[in-house]
C-alpha cells in the first residue's frame, strides 16, 4: 500500500499538488473524521479494509497449507506472495483499463473475480498446481483493481487531502493485517485452512457489496479506447521520465526485499510466525500514523531516506538468531520504515497527468507487489541453502545497498522536478 521526493538534503517549499481536474472542489479534510464523512471515500475505505482482511487471512491459510504439505521454504514463501508476479503482466498489458474503463465497474468486477478465486481455494482437495494457478489469475487482474481504486480515490477526495487519505488506508491496512495474522494463527488452531478460506470469501463478498452500494460511477478519462497500445504508450512515457524511474526504484526494490524477509517467518519460527507478522504490521501502522498524520509535506520529504534505512537495518540481527523479544522488537521497528512509501507516492501523484492517473498508480502498485513476489522467491530459494536467519540478513544488506546507491539519482531527479514542475509525457 505520495509524491514529493524526500531525499533532497534541504528541500525548498514545494506547493501541494493541484487537485486533479475531476476532484471535488471542497476544502481539504483536516482529519480522518472529516474524510470519513465523505460517503464515497468511506465506501472505498471499508471495502479496502475488508479486502485486506480477506487477503491476509487467506494468504496465511494458504501458506500454512503449503508448508504442511511440502515443508518447503520456497513454496511456502511463493504461496504467500507469489501472486504478485502476475500483477506486472496486468500492469504491462491492460492497465489503461483503470482509466479507460468505467472505474467503479472495473473495481466491482475485479472484486467479484477475487471472490471466486478465494471461494475455489476453500474447496477441499484442490491440487497445489491449481491453487498456484488461481493466485496467478487473481494477481493479474488485481493490478487493474488497484489502479481503479486509487484513481477513484484521487477523484473523491480533494488533492490536498490525498496524502491524508492514503495514510488512513495504510494505517488501516497495517491494523487489519495485525488482526488478520493474529486471527489466522488462532483460527488455524481450531479450523482447517479450507474453513479459513470460507471466512475470507465472506469478507471479500461483503467488501464487494459495500463498494457497489456507496461509490458512484465516474466518466471515462481518456478520449481513446483503452487497450494494449495505449497501455504501452503511457508506460513508455512513465519510464522515460528520470524522476519517475528514480521514484519507482525506491518504491519497489527496498520494500520487496524486506517483504522477502517476512516471507521466511513461517520457516524461521512456525509457532511464532503470526506474532512476528503482526509485530511488523504494528510498526507499519505506527509509521504511517506518524508520517501521514503528524508530519508536514516538507518533513515527509526529509524523512523518506532515513525511513528506507530503518526498513532494512533491524533485520541484520537475524544473523545472530536473536531471542523472540528481540526479534519482535526488530521487526516492529522495521515495519515503521514502510512509511517511506507515502511521501514517494505523494510525489508520483503530483507528477502524473489526470488522464493516466489510475494507470500510473496501478503500475506503481503492481511493480511494488511484483518486487514483493521477487523478494519472497529470492528469500525462499536462498533459505534452502543458507537458512532463514542468514537469508534475512543478506536481503536486508541488499535493501540498504539499493537505498544508498540510488540516493544520488533521486536527489538529481528531485532537483530537475523542482526546476520544471512538469508532469511526464
Amino acid at each position: 500500500m505520495s509524491p514529493n521526493t524526500s531525499d533532497t538534503p534541504t528541500p525548498p517549499n514545494i506547493p501541494d499538488a493541484p487537485a486533479p481536474s475531476g476532484a471535488p472542489t471542497a476544502p481539504p479534510a483536516t482529519g480522518y473524521r472529516a474524510l470519513l464523512r465523505n460517503r464515497e471515500f468511506a465506501g472505498l475505505y471499508v471495502s479496502f479494509t475488508l479486502s485486506v482482511a480477506a487477503s491476509t487471512t487467506s494468504g496465511f491459510a494458504l501458506g500454512t497449507l503449503v508448508s504442511r504439505q511440502t515443508r518447503s521454504p520456497f513454496l511456502t514463501a511463493v504461496s504467500m506472495y507469489g501472486a504478485t508476479f502476475a500483477t506486472v503482466l496486468g500492469a504491462l498489458t491492460l492497465m489503461s483499463v483503470a482509466d479507460g474503463g468505467r472505474p467503479r465497474r472495473v473495481l466491482v468486477r475485479i472484486q467479484l473475480l477475487s471472490l471466486v478465486g478465494v471461494a475455489v481455494q476453500a474447496v477441499p482437495g484442490v491440487p497445489l498446481g491449481v491453487r498456484f494457478g488461481l493466485l496467478a489469475v487473481v494477481g493479474f487482474f488485481q493490478a487493474l483493481g488497484t489502479g481503479a481504486r486509487m484513481g477513484l480515490l484521487a477523484e473523491v477526495v480533494p488533492g490536498a487531502s490525498y496524502a491524508l487519505a492514503r495514510s488512513l488506508m495504510n494505517i488501516t491496512s497495517g491494523a487489519t493485517a495485525i488482526l488478520g495474522y493474529a486471527l489466522g494463527a488462532v483460527l488455524l488452531r481450531y479450523l482447517t485452512p479450507q474453513e479459513v478460506f470460507v471466512l475470507a470469501a465472506a469478507l471479500t463478498g461483503t467488501g464487494l457489496g459495500v463498494v457497489a452500494l456507496t461509490v458512484r460511477e465516474r466518466s471515462i478519462r481518456p478520449a481513446r479506447r483503452p487497450g494494449l497500445r495505449q497501455t504501452w504508450t503511457a508506460n513508455a512515457a512513465l519510464f522515460a521520465h528520470p524522476g519517475q524511474r528514480a521514484l519507482l526504484v525506491n518504491l519497489w526494490i527496498p520494500n520487496g526485499l524486506i517483504v522477502g524477509c517476512e516471507a521466511l517467518f513461517l520457516s524461521y519460527d512456525p509457532d511464532g510466525a503470526g506474532v512476528l507478522l503482526a509485530a511488523c504490521s504494528g510498526g507499519l501502522l505506527l509509521g504511517d500514523l506518524v508520517v501521514g498524520r503528524l508530519l508536514t509535506a516538507e518533513w515527509r520529504r526529509r524523512s523518506a531516506f532515513g525511513l528506507r534505512l530503518l526498513l532494512a537495518a533491524p533485520f541484520l540481527v537475524f544473523a545472530l538468531h536473536p531471542p523472540t523479544p528481540v526479534a519482535l522488537a526488530a521487526v516492529f521497528v522495521a515495519g515503521a520504515g514502510f512509511a517511506a512509501t507515502l511521501p514517494l507516492q505523494e510525489r508520483l501523484l503530483a507528477l502524473t497527468p489526470d488522464a493516466v492517473r489510475g494507470q500510473v498508480q496501478g503500475v506503481e502498485s503492481a511493480g511494488r507487489m511484483t518486487w514483493q513476489g521477487i523478494g519472497a522467491a529470492l528469500a525462499g530459494g536462498a533459505a534452502q541453502w543458507l537458512g532463514p536467519g542468514v537469508t534475512m540478513t543478506v536481503l536486508a544488506v541488499a535493501s540498504l545497498a539499493v537505498t544508498v546507491l540510488t540516493r544520488p539519482s533521486v536527489v538529481r531527479a528531485g532537483a530537475r522536478i523542482r526546476r520544471t514542475g512538469a508532469p511526464f509525457g
